[in-house]
């Protein structure tokens, strides 16, 4: 089996399987029940070798971990390689991330999927002094699956390297640095998630971006002015992320942005600025909201009911009983919500 990062594939020893399985005796204190399908592992069919790994798997003895990780260093076969990283999702000592990680530079791309994918599931904290050794690696895709599973578990040293990630050429390296900050919640990394969601060229890093600003202080000037503009984005999956990221953090100021952002060409981005209008609790905002009580979407008016409601205005009360009208029983539920909202709100 030759690997990515070996600087002599020529020179690469591959074990046949009766090698690999000789391997396997030398495993102290195995559990009798596993002997039959440690044998398996001399097969020489791979789909044989496979099933035996999964076999093994099921009788979750630690002792049996060298037989995995031999299995996914050395098997010649990329199906076995895959079904050991599998496996090893299981596990988390720190040579078991080790394996993992170096699987991601394996030659064959079903073997790197699955260990990104067991990188993501791990759960253990300590698992992070290991991933975080591999986030600078210069191939995108290390770095891309390292960097999932330091934010799963939300490590808190992967700080630095996220934040150099934010420079990465890779759009997909980029995001998974925008996901590991925002996680961290860093006051630290603020600004460059403030410039990333106004000039990065993907419109979906700049989308990330303002969604982990999530955690921003609304007085901070600079991160209202780069939400209030990311409401004028050129794609309409950043504006209805920026109504969303508003509304989350109670941008009074945005109020009238987010009204301007009503008859936004989307519908989506109009239900989100909707949404936020409500959260912001500003009754200026209720008779563009009660507008929407009309619109041929039954989500919106849906949405512009429940804010009606959140805003308390208690002019907007004879168009939310007209709405009572409405021929959609979801939009018909909302509207009671909010008349009764309003009129039980404290005077």
């Amino acid at each position: 089996m030759l690997r990515a990062d070996e600087e002599n594939p020529m020179n690469t020893e591959v074990h046949e399987p009766d090698v690999l399985a000789a391997s396997h005796t030398t495993v102290p204190d195995l559990p009798r029940e596993a002997a039959p399908h440690l044998a398996r592992l001399a097969d020489t069919d791979p789909a044989v070798r496979r099933v035996a790994l999964f076999d093994l798997a099921d009788l979750e003895d630690p002792v049996l971990l060298p037989v995995f990780l031999a299995s996914l260093r050395d098997d010649p076969a990329p199906e076995v390689r895959r079904e050991a990283a599998a496996v090893l999702a299981s596990w988390e000592q720190d040579e078991v991330v080790e394996a993992l990680c170096t699987a991601l530079l394996d030659d064959a791309e079903p073997v790197r999927a699955q260990a990104a994918q067991s990188l993501s599931e791990l759960k253990q904290p300590s698992s992070g002094y290991v991933l975080r050794r591999w986030a600078l690696r210069p191939e995108p895709f290390v770095r891309r699956a390292v960097l999932r599973g330091l934010r799963e578990l939300r490590f808190p040293d992967a700080f630095d390297p996220a934040m150099e990630a934010l420079a990465a050429r890779q759009a997909d390296v980029r995001l998974e640095a925008v996901a590991v900050l925002g996680w961290l919640k860093d006051a630290r990394a603020l600004a460059s998630l403030a410039a990333l969601a106004a000039r990065d060229t993907q419109a979906e890093v700049r989308r990330a971006a303002i969604g982990a600003l999530g955690f921003a202080s609304p007085a901070d000037a600079s991160i209202v002015e780069a939400l209030v503009a990311a409401l004028s984005d050129d794609a309409w999956q950043v504006r209805e992320e920026a109504a969303t990221t508003l509304g989350k953090l109670g941008v009074v100021s945005a109020r009238e942005p987010l009204v301007t952002a009503l008859d936004d060409a989307y519908w989506q981005v109009r239900l989100r600025a909707t949404r936020a209008l409500g959260q912001l609790r500003d009754g200026q905002a209720a008779p563009a909201v009660a507008m929407l009580l009309a619109h041929p979407i039954s989500n919106l008016r849906k949405e512009a009911a429940l804010a009606l409601g959140e805003l308390g205005v208690a002019a907007s009360l004879p168009a939310l009983h007209h709405a009572l009208g409405d021929r959609d029983p979801e939009v018909r539920k909302a509207v009671r919500i909010a008349i009764e909202q309003i009129e039980n709100a404290p005077q």
